[in-house]
């Protein structure tokens, strides 16, 4: 009997366990549904939200890359709170929309092209189509009646991408730059364009050959400085002129001036009010990888500045100016001279701190002139390098060059030929 009781006594501990397991397992399904519940509506909320702000964007919508940022995933580790992956856009500065209208696009598009205003017609030189095509020719805008009018070929050994352009308001000044596709080797020839007669003539070539040299016209003489040396990454501080006038040169040979402070590829250069200004810029750029036969390029370091310099009116003295609202470069064309004040439009800034990628710049800057001064007056339809910009009856123009993955990337992806305006009120 004894044997019995112990049995039964182990039957009711056995089926005791058995409840108290029962009841453990309910409770935490019970707590999983809750959870599931509470994340539903956690997701619908938050779905809600995400859709509400690519909505109420004005940018051109695309498949969206996401980043972390670092500031607020430190801020939200310091909270005990969850790590938040916010978008990459921290480059981007506070600035009012402007009311952009595309127009009609450029027969290619281009990257690293060339551009130069003269009166109402637009003239768009060479640049990458791919970076395994160059183009050899260039196009022509009408501003009066907006339509491409013209399109006639450069010379078959003037380079075609990274190029120094200058204007006299007749004749086009091409110094310099790459000669054919990849990161292939920069060649010294010099080229002038009759616009009137669309002839072309050559000039004495650059002392030595170089990448997206600073050029511009100034005193009666054509300035080409600094630019990328002949293996495209080391900077080039050498300033050279050249006298000319109606489209010939008037020395044999370019003359040696004050070298500019920092050297270096992809910079606006402007004269105005009898002023040579020197705008932004980088050291280091993409080079050739050892050994290709096609001369592939070869991603390097690059440090992307904002520095300004002028020069006087004697070109004894480079000063510095206030720099720009932050580092900028691949801008060479990307500027164009409105009441007194210089507007650029896009570029690149400096990479991102954690992913090392290249960022584009989507706003418009503007320098005044009489206070030396810079401000940011506008975002672009999206962020875009190497734009070739005009300025004709109010408006300001924008075309070509590579543009971003979307709102919430600001890397570079598509090469384009898009035409944009947008009426300036300054």
């Amino acid at each position: 009997m004894g044997k019995n009781l112990h049995h039964h006594h182990q039957h009711q501990s056995k089926s005791n366990n058995s409840q108290t397991k029962f009841i453990f397992v309910l409770f935490f399904f019970c707590l999983l549904g809750l959870a599931c519940i509470i994340d539903l509506f956690w997701a619908s909320s938050s779905s809600f939200s995400s859709s509400y702000l690519r909505f109420a964007s004005n940018w051109v919508s695309q498949k969206p890359r996401i980043f972390v940022s670092q500031q607020q995933q430190n801020v939200d580790d310091k909270i005990g709170k969850k790590k938040r992956f916010l978008s990459a856009t921290f480059a981007d500065l506070p600035a009012p929309d402007l009311a952009w209208e595309q127009m009609p696009s450029a027969p290619v598009p281009r990257l690293d092209g060339s551009a130069i205003q003269i009166n109402n017609l637009f003239y768009v030189l060479s640049g990458y189509g791919t970076l395994d095509h160059v183009h050899s020719h260039v196009d022509v805008f009408n501003f009066t009646d907006n339509t491409w009018c013209a399109k006639f070929d450069t010379p078959k050994d003037m380079a075609n991408s990274h190029l120094g352009v200058a204007s006299d308001g007749r004749y086009i000044y091409v110094v310099s730059g790459q000669y054919g596709p990849q990161c292939r080797a920069p060649t010294s020839r010099t080229y002038v364009l009759d616009t009137q007669t669309r002839e072309w003539q050559s000039l004495p070539p650059l002392p030595a050959p170089r990448y997206a040299p600073a050029t511009q016209l100034w005193k009666g003489r054509l300035h080409v400085m600094g630019g990328s040396k002949e293996n495209r990454h080391t900077p080039g501080l050498e300033h050279w002129s050249i006298a000319v006038k109606d489209g010939k040169a008037l020395d044999k040979e370019w003359r040696t001036e004050i070298p500019i402070p920092r050297g270096g590829p992809h910079r606006a250069c402007v004269a105005i009010n009898d002023r040579l200004f020197v705008i932004g810029g980088q050291e280091g750029d993409f080079m050739a990888k050892p050994g290709s036969p096609i001369f592939k390029c070869s991603r390097r370091h690059e440090v992307v500045y904002g520095d300004v310099y002028m020069l006087d009116a004697e070109m004894k003295k480079w000063e510095v100016l206030p720099p720009l609202p932050k580092p900028n470069s691949h801008i060479e064309c990307s500027w164009v001279v409105v009441n007194n004040s210089i507007i650029i439009t896009g570029g690149t800034t400096e990479k991102h701190p954690e992913t090392k990628r290249m960022i584009l710049v989507g706003e418009v800057f503007q320098f005044h002139l009489d206070s030396l001064t810079w401000s940011v007056i506008g975002k672009l339809p999206y962020r875009v390098k190497t734009t070739l910009a005009g300025f004709w009856d109010g408006y300001l123009y924008f075309t070509s060059g590579q543009r971003d993955r979307g709102p919430d990337n600001p890397q570079p992806k598509k090469v384009i030929g898009e035409l944009w305006r947008t009426k300036l009120n300054i």
